[in-house]
């Protein structure tokens, strides 16, 4: 979860909702993608797509990272791990087949594989510091963007600064000593693949059922939400691993369309970038962006990066969620000291996400899912930097390991 708390509103009769944000998302969500559509072509207005549900999705399940890992780390409780852990399991049981089988509709497909170095490590650590302070993961950024939060857009916008820092830097970070991508898939066949990476869920999970039944006596009893069946589906809250399934399924059809998983940061750094030409940063010059994919990316349209349509359509489809559910309001008062933690946490997570190939999103799901071994790690150093930034947000008057 995000550091905006999306609670359910108490059971009302019929399908009260924001009326005219409602409509306005809805129109503005097919205005752009006919845009995409005409500008570039069908398939990316379908990525578009799936990027409006993944927003809907979220949105309504609450379904972020930085809440679930900070509420097991202060409170001891890890249904929201436990719910993120089986959703990378699910998708690991298509995603390793198919990068190992190919597409059965044709075309390449490649996963989150990236290289064993301190660039990882190090970036890995400052994103989990990053999104206690920020508020926000990567996907959690963006969805509650949608929902109306200011402090978030700052998040946001220091997200994006950072991550074109990130650019810049990565090539030297790269020199240090490191080991080539290794892929589970690759290295241990398909079977042997998911059965590593299902017994190393499996094993996260099972701890984290042992810490909450030692200090809880057992696990957290779900209570009945106050709406049911279509009223449910309308207004929320999703049930989280209901919601983690669909989330595994959305990053499947997005490798089996895009040819590659989900993704969400490549997409910020590439915004910036863009915006760094514009007020006369020559970005261009920098060795990142004259690497192949890069460069053709900051020579196109934002409308052909299959991240940032994807990026788009989260945060429409929140937006939408957000008027559906009666929770559509614009959210501006917040204290000096939080703004600063927001800035600080962007940074950081723009940073540290571009130095380990992803964030919560396309290292941690999509890596660990591809059967790379960089996800793995990425996990750790993330957690152990989302321990130390929960630490440090009492200093900006925010509830850190306090009960």
């Amino acid at each position: 979860m995000s550091e905006t708390t999306l609670k359910a509103n108490p059971a009302t009769p019929g399908f009260t909702f924001d009326k005219g944000p409602a409509a306005i998302t809805a129109v503005l969500f097919v205005l752009v993608g006919i845009a995409i559509s005409q500008a570039v072509d069908l398939k990316q207005a379908v990525l578009y797509g799936l990027g409006g549900l993944l927003g809907i999705a979220l949105y309504h399940a609450s379904f972020g990272f930085t809440g679930g890992w900070r509420r097991f780390s202060v409170e001891k409780r890890g249904r929201a791990l436990r719910a993120q852990l089986l959703m990378i399991g699910v998708a690991a049981a298509a995603f390793i087949p198919l990068l190992s089988l190919g597409n059965p509709f044709g075309g390449s497909v490649v996963g989150a594989v990236a290289p064993v170095g301190m660039s990882v490590l190090i970036g890995a650590f400052l994103f989990g510091l990053g999104m206690q302070l920020g508020g926000g993961c990567g996907s959690g950024t963006l969805f509650t963007v949608g929902g109306g939060s200011a402090r978030m857009l700052v998040t946001l916008v220091f997200f994006i600064i950072g991550a074109v820092i990130g650019t810049a830097h990565l090539p030297m970070w790269l020199e240090l000593p490191s080991l080539p991508p290794m892929s589970l898939g690759r290295e241990y066949g398909i079977g042997g693949g998911l059965a590593v990476t299902f017994g190393g869920l499996a094993l996260v999970a099972l701890l984290t059922v042992f810490v909450e039944k030692r200090a809880h006596g057992g696990l957290e009893v779900v209570s009945t939400a106050p709406r049911e069946g279509l009223a449910r589906f309308i207004h929320g809250p999703w049930p989280m691993i209901w919601t983690g399934l669909l989330l595994a399924g959305l990053n499947v059809a997005t490798l089996l369309i895009a040819g590659h998983p989900w993704s969400i940061t490549f997409g910020f750094g590439l915004w910036g970038a863009k915006i760094a030409q514009v007020i006369g940063v020559p970005v261009e010059t920098w060795e990142f962006w004259n690497w192949a994919g890069p460069a053709r990316a900051l020579g196109n349209s934002v409308l052909q990066d299959n991240t940032s349509v994807m990026n788009f359509g989260i945060v429409i489809g929140a937006a939408f969620a957000a008027a559906l559910a009666g929770k559509f309001a614009p959210k501006v008062s917040v204290p000096v000291a939080s703004l600063i933690a927001a800035a600080i946490g962007g940074l950081l997570m723009g940073y540290g996400a571009r130095l380990a190939f992803g964030c919560n999103i396309g290292a941690f799901f999509s890596g660990i899912a591809s059967g790379s071994v960089h996800g793995w790690l990425w996990f750790v150093l993330a957690f152990a930097g989302s321990w130390i930034g929960i630490a440090l947000r009492p200093v900006f008057g925010m509830d850190g390991f306090r009960k």
